[in-house]
């Protein structure tokens, strides 16, 4: 007996389909069987790679038959235009920051740290605990979990100067993630089509949450010792704001710290316009040199919305942030964030605050410390000495981020398109101006992978700004 592999079989098959009409029937199953001397078992494994394959179609109770060629229509999504109508606000992409990126290439364009910089042991373990509580299975409030709730304000009020009430734990909504957090204090505590003062340059997702939010964004200029109390002044009475969003430590993208006494001086003219100082405190387990005081903690009377992120620091894939706020504004975050997500993840919840209340996280935070001076002082060497061109203005006391001046005319385009071309990936400034960038600027993370690579990574960068020069 002949027993043919089903590949045999299905090899003449495709020389039967290819002389065959769209739509012909194939001979039945039991005919094939004879034909071949094959087991049905065989048979039917040959049908099922011509039908994978896509050469054929099997109709139940009918037969099997040769696919008819059928060209691909084009989608037509014209009725939409008209169902949607103009976008509210302009569409802007995300940032380059965002871009993953393969092994082999170096990568200084990143927003996160690298794997090796988090607690990786602590998150593992957390998680695992999570799972099996009752985090796991249980709806937590819509506030958050009162336990983390509570952590967040204790951890801002442990700052909190002798004659200021801290914070409560009820004044906390725990968030999933500060840019939903952005998102939902713009719109409801701005509202569209008004003023919003915004440090420049300033971070690309709050840039992008405002222009969602369909608030009008002004820039206020902002320097290594933070925003002129004069400028802001006068920023508020020319448009009529009631709010400024700033990071007064470690801002990215340049890294800047705000100046001893340079944040009462801001809460004093947003006290003098009624208004609120969104206070995004991303960076606030990332400092090298000096420890973060956050502005909130010099104010009890709700002029600052502060925002606390766990995300970078724990782990991408814990989102967990929090804002504190405290008054009626408290009350229109939740109502917003309740129409949004209802409740963050218990599970998320819960493995954050284990990680954060183990006694090997303050361990952590002391190691990263001295991981980010290591990275940020080489990665400053090798730009001084291998890409002069790309001048830092200022050596940041923390987080994760250099801001480089270019000369004046670079093509930021064509940079960042040579240097990827030579293998590494750098993002251009423009991301994070709200208006017209004030020069060509590129920010480079000093905390993303492989960090032995950092002088090459420079030496690629200066020789593609000196040819780019000619």
């Amino acid at each position: 007996m002949n027993n043919d592999s089903s590949s045999r079989i299905a090899m003449r098959l495709r020389e039967w389909i290819a002389g065959a009409a769209p739509g012909a029937r194939l001979p039945s199953t039991r005919s094939l069987v004879a034909e071949y001397q094959a087991s049905p078992v065989t048979v039917q494994k040959a049908l099922q790679t011509l039908t994978t394959q896509g050469l054929i179609e099997s109709r139940p109770g009918v037969g099997t038959f040769v696919r008819a060629v059928r060209t691909a229509r084009p989608s037509d999504y014209g009725w939409q235009t008209a169902a949607l109508g103009s976008p509210q606000a302009p569409l802007r992409p995300a940032s380059a920051a965002m871009r993953s990126a393969p092994n082999d290439v170096i990568a200084f364009h990143s927003g996160y740290p690298d794997r090796e910089l988090l607690p990786e042991r602590l998150v593992r373990a957390a998680l695992t605990r999570a799972a099996r509580g009752d985090a796991a299975l249980s709806r937590p409030p819509a506030a958050g979990l009162p336990e983390l709730q509570s952590w967040f304000a204790h951890e801002l009020g442990t700052s909190t100067p002798v004659g200021i009430t801290p914070p409560t734990p009820s004044d906390v909504i725990v968030l999933p993630g500060s840019q939903s957090g952005l998102s939902s204090i713009f719109s409801a505590l701005v509202g569209r089509g008004q003023s919003l003062l915004m440090e420049s340059p300033t971070y690309w997702g709050a840039i992008l949450a405002a222009a969602q939010a369909g608030v009008r964004v002004v820039p206020v200029p902002s320097g290594p010792d933070g925003p002129d109390p004069q400028e802001l002044s006068r920023a508020f009475e020319e448009t009529g704001a009631r709010m400024f969003y700033a990071q007064p430590n470690y801002a990215n993208p340049t890294g800047a710290q705000w100046a001893p006494g340079r944040g009462e001086q801001v809460l004093d003219v947003v006290r003098m316009n009624g208004a609120f100082l969104v206070e995004d405190d991303w960076a606030h387990d990332f400092g090298i040199t000096t420890a973060p005081v956050p502005v909130a903690a010099h104010d009890d009377s709700g002029h600052v919305v502060y925002l606390r992120s766990l995300t970078k620091s724990v782990s991408p894939a814990i989102r967990i942030a929090a804002v504190i706020a405290r008054g009626p504004a408290r009350e229109r975050i939740l109502a917003d964030r309740g129409a949004e997500t209802m409740y963050v993840s218990g599970l998320l919840q819960a493995a954050a605050l284990d990680v954060v209340t183990q006694p090997g996280w303050q361990t952590h935070l002391r190691g990263l410390r001295l991981q980010l001076q290591a990275r940020r002082d080489l990665l400053v060497t090798s730009l001084r000495q291998h890409a002069p061109q790309a001048h830092i203005t200022h050596v940041p006391k923390g987080g994760l981020n250099l801001w480089a001046r270019l000369p004046d005319g670079t093509d930021l385009e064509r940079l960042v398109r040579d240097c990827e071309t030579a293998g590494v990936i750098i993002a251009a400034g423009t991301d994070w101006f709200p208006a017209e960038p004030a020069g060509p600027f590129i920010r480079l993370n000093y905390a993303g992978p492989n960090p032995g690579a950092f002088p090459e990574g420079a030496r690629i960068l200066g020789a593609v700004l000196e040819r780019n020069s000619r």
